[in-house]
């Protein structure tokens, strides 16, 4: 599939999610990004028939697709995969099958490893190869060494801490398109909600011209969040909240006080709070989604979806693309 046609079906998927809950809107054009520019990926390391295995899960099969190369990701991952084979390869002992999380920050990759507990010399052991992999920090069960400098990205000119396995947009190019997309949104707005905050992939780019009250459940992401705010200048104020918008959405009462609302659910989406965002009068709803399907309808739950009363439909959906395949 050539690059246009594949644009073009990304497009389509999402002129389809919208329509199988009748709505209609001029959807944009996908917006690429460039090739070996995603700066994080998630891999298994396992046995398979006859050797050890590291890559991407194949599609619907628990077979591990073994890989020593990849076009979309960046060259500092890309580039490092067969050594980050050889160096973890020892880890994996009588397990059948690990998981492999990593994310390029600025002092070198975050490695995170599930789903297998090594002794303290193996650790130890691939501690030493750190550098040889360009590991600035690796995790394993939930244990820590930090290598290079504590991990740190920078979103909108604030340096934040990035904590083990934290969300961040897949590369930098898409993150500046959804950022300038969502900052068109919010417009002038003075006071905002950013719900699902993360580690402040849009708090930190509105609060230069607004008030943002951020929102997220992951205590170490929100703790990195308001760390930043706190030594970041020239920030409008930002004040940030532990909170499970899954199980206590944001009422419409409490979303009164909001000109505007940015939210950035995960896949898994958020329903309940959108439902509260919907029985609300806050003017701008700007919503990121990774996973356009879930805009299809459930029979028992199809009724119960609303636009406000106040609005009109969805302005400008956008397709934004992570990454893209060309060929094969």
């Amino acid at each position: 599939m050539d690059a246009g046609a594949y644009l073009a079906w990304k497009r389509e998927q999402v002129v389809a999610a919208l329509a199988s809950r009748g709505l209609e809107a001029p959807v944009e054009e996908a917006r690429p990004v460039p090739l070996a520019s995603r700066r994080r990926a998630a891999f298994a390391l396992g046995r398979a028939a006859d050797c050890l295995a590291f890559g991407y899960g194949a599609a619907r099969s628990h077979d591990i697709v073994d890989i020593s190369a990849c076009p979309v990701l960046s060259s500092s991952i890309a580039g490092r995969l067969p050594k980050l084979k050889s160096a973890l390869a020892p880890l994996l002992g009588g397990k059948r099958e690990a998981r492999v999380a990593l994310t390029e920050a600025e002092q070198g990759l975050d490695v995170m490893i599930e789903g297998i507990r090594p002794s303290p010399a193996l650790f130890a052991k691939l501690a030493a190869t750190g550098a040889r992999i360009g590991a600035a920090r690796i995790t394993i069960d939930g244990e820590s060494v930090i290598l290079a400098g504590e991990p740190t990205v920078t979103l909108s000119g604030a340096q934040v801490r990035l904590p083990p396995g934290a969300f961040l947009q897949a590369s930098r190019e898409s993150e500046t398109v959804l950022v300038g997309l969502v900052k068109e949104g919010v417009g002038c707005a003075k006071r905002l909600a950013d719900l699902f905050a993360g580690i402040g992939t849009f708090t930190f780019a509105l609060a230069g011209s607004a008030e943002v009250d951020a929102f997220e459940q992951d205590e170490a992401a929100i703790a990195a969040l308001a760390g930043a705010a706190r030594t970041t200048p020239k920030l409008k104020p930002v004040r940030t909240f532990s909170r499970d918008l899954f199980r206590a959405p944001l009422s419409p009462r409490e979303l009164a006080r909001y000109d505007a609302v940015v939210l950035d659910p995960p896949r898994s989406g958020a329903k309940a709070q959108a439902e509260a965002l919907a029985a609300s009068k806050v003017p701008k709803v700007i919503m990121v989604s990774c996973n356009p399907g879930h805009l299809r309808p459930r029979p028992s739950h199809s009724r119960r979806w609303r636009l406000p009363h106040h609005a009109r439909g969805p302005r400008r959906p956008v397709p934004v693309l992570a990454a893209y395949r060309v060929g094969g």
